[in-house]
Formats: C-alpha cells, structure tokens, sequence
C-alpha cells in the first residue's frame, strides 16, 4: 500500500460510487461470445452488428431512425453540422452540464449562449429562453441532466415560434420519459453518449444520434465516415467518427437489459428518499411530474457539501461533482466575459450538489450505510 492510502484510513464499509465489474461478470460470456464472433468474422467496422443496434435502439426509443457514431462528443457535434450550424450562429443551452455540450458547438463554428436553470430541475428553464434570443440564434440544446427530462413543451414551442432547431443532449438519459416520449425523440435530433457509466454503456467509447428526418441522418452517416457518399466518393469533408461494431455488439447486449437496470436505479432512489426524508440539511432530488427519471446519476444538494464529502470519503463511501464549476465560470469560456453572479440557480446548485453512489446493483444494505454516515455528520 503506498504512503498516500496510509495516510487516509477507511473508516467503514466500501460504498463505491459505480461498480462496472459486477454488471460486467453477470454478462461476461454473452460479451465474450460477441466478441469471439467478431473475432471470427473479421468484422469490426460497420456490418450487420452496426446496423441491427441502430435499429434496435431506435426500436427501444420510439425514433424513426438511429446512427451509431464514437462518442456522445461526436453525436452532438454531427447533430450540429447536420443541422446546417455556421459561424457565429447562436446557440442557447445551459451552464451545468459536461463541457462536451458546448465544444462540440463551437468546434463545429457556433457560439454559445448561455441560459440559467430551473431550481427544481436544473434542467434548461423555459422562462429565461425567449429573452435569450437574438438576430443570430438558430437553435438551443436542452440537456436531461442526471437523468430527468428537460421541460420540453415550452421549449419546443419557443422552437417553432421563432424558428429554431432543437438538440437533446440525452447524454444521461436513456429510457427517460418525457409525458410518455423518450428522452431525444421530440427534438430535430437527439444526441446519446454511450460512455462505459452511462446507463447504457458501451465497453469504450460510443454515441449516437436519433431523429426522423432522413435526409438529415443522412448527413450523420456521412459526416461519421469521411463525409463519403460511398466509398472513396466524397461530397464533403467529414470525420472519423464511426462506431466500431464490437461496441455495437456490446451494446446489443446490453440494451435487452436496460429496462430492467432502469427500474433498479428507481428503486435505489426510492430507497435513498425514504433513508434521507428526515434530513433537513439535504435537498433530496425531485422528479418533474412530466417525468419518468431514471437516476443516471442521484444528486442531492447538501449544506457543508466539501465537508460532507470529506466525511463520506474518510468511511469508504464514493461519491461524485456534477458539476462543480458552470461552464461560464471556466477558463475555457472566460472570453464569453460572464461572471459569478451571471446564473444564480446553476451557481448554486453548484457550490452544494453531491452526486451519491448509484448503480443498478446498489444494495439495500449500502443506500442504508450512506444515508446513516450522512446522518451523522449532521447530528455530530
């Protein structure tokens, strides 16, 4: 053991934040046979396995159609570019979210623009919207945050009233429900990230987009593969951004128990709500009523959060920021000149949320074990 791990001692039971191994070793032959058949074939980019996962999550979403690209990264920035963005065109999301939402945005020649969040939610907030809007915006990206749907009515009716297009970032939210529509299905197109702790993920990297325009799809494909029209013929530039059919294969694999995975993360969040109800100094997360959650991640908003993380950290428990700086605050944007003080909401989610351990496989036993360390920083 090195001089560092000796110098912070568990305390307690090990709670970690995410356990890969044990989905992994409940589904190892199945992904082992996959790959051996790969292996076999000699096929690795494109084929059937490709196409049958693009069908088949599709099928599982409700969308007209899907493209199977290599990242979540790539899936927004080929919605971006399908969607005919240019230089200087505007685009209105939200400060708390991965870094990935606006630099694949300003990569492919937008700019960003940023709105506040809702407080339950802190999902895009339709209110700050409109005032947002100016002679150079042509869309806005909502993004389902931890799992939760945006608020997508108004939103969508901001859209149309004013002519622009609408992305879902979906990064967190496979199998939500949005009034009974998938999260990624009610936009122009709606962008996945198949990242190995994703709720559908991916033994790598992954990603996808959805939509029901063809021609515009047809462009994703394009866009992922060099921009060829068929091999070695190219319209335009494009990138390297396909997926790879092993991960599709993975990923095959994997979708038939989404359903199942998504409830067990339900679950667990009932569980930490009925374990935590009786904390006041912890903000529980809600679900819209519009909503079907699924708890990609469970973050709570807590006083003292640095402290209680330290505590949790000392007795084993894992846990997670997300986010613990907005996007505007960050060197990366510091051009944009925003300041502390410019979105109030997503600052202060930011300065207190914790995102708790939450996977399918969580126990009782651990949700119980958190809950009850949480209580005694409180009580201490």
């Amino acid at each position: 053991m090195s001089a560092s791990r000796e110098a912070v001692p568990r305390l307690g039971v090990e709670v970690p934040f995410l356990d890969l191994v044990q989905q992994h070793d409940a589904l190892a032959e199945a992904l082992i046979d996959a790959l051996r058949s790969a292996l076999r074939s000699g096929a690795f980019v494109g084929g059937l396995e490709l196409t049958e996962f693009e069908r088949e999550f599709a099928t599982f979403l409700g969308a007209r159609s899907c493209v199977g690209v290599s990242s979540g990264t790539d899936a927004l920035r080929f919605a971006y570019l399908a969607l005919g963005i240019r230089p200087g065109d505007e685009v209105i999301s939200v400060p708390n979210t991965f870094i990935a939402t606006t630099e694949a945005l300003t990569q492919a020649g937008g700019a960003i623009r940023f709105v506040d969040v809702d407080d339950t939610t802190l999902t895009m907030d339709p209110s700050a919207v409109e005032a947002a809007i100016g002679s150079r915006t042509v869309g806005m990206v909502p993004v389902h945050l931890y799992g939760q749907p945006a608020d997508m009515d108004p939103l969508l009716a901001i859209g149309r009233r004013h002519g622009l297009w609408v992305v879902e970032d979906a990064a967190q939210a496979h199998g939500a429900l949005y009034k009974g529509h998938a999260a990624g299905t009610m936009g122009a197109l709606g962008a996945f990230s198949f990242y190995p702790g994703k709720n559908l993920g991916a033994c790598g990297e992954a990603g996808a987009v959805v939509g029901a325009d063809p021609g515009v799809l047809e462009i994703v494909r394009r866009l992922r593969d060099h921009g060829q029209a068929r091999k070695y013929v190219h319209d335009v530039e494009g990138y390297n951004g396909r997926l790879d059919a092993i991960q599709a294969a993975f990923l095959r694999i994997k979708l038939r128990h989404l359903s199942e995975w998504n409830e067990s993360r339900r679950r667990v969040a009932v569980a930490y709500r009925q374990a935590l109800a009786d904390v006041p100094e912890v903000r529980l997360p809600a679900e819209a009523p519009y909503a079907r959650h699924v708890y990609h991640l469970y973050v709570i908003r807590a006083e003292r959060r640095d402290a209680l993380q330290s505590h949790l950290s000392a007795r084993g428990i894992h846990t997670g920021l997300h986010y613990p700086l907005p996007l505007h605050l960050q060197k990366a944007y510091e051009s944009l000149g925003l300041r502390r003080g410019s979105f109030p909401v997503a600052e202060q989610a930011a300065d207190s949320i914790l995102s708790l351990p939450m996977f399918p496989e969580l126990t009782g036993d651990q949700v119980c074990h958190v809950a009850e360390t949480i209580r005694d920083f409180y009580s201490g």
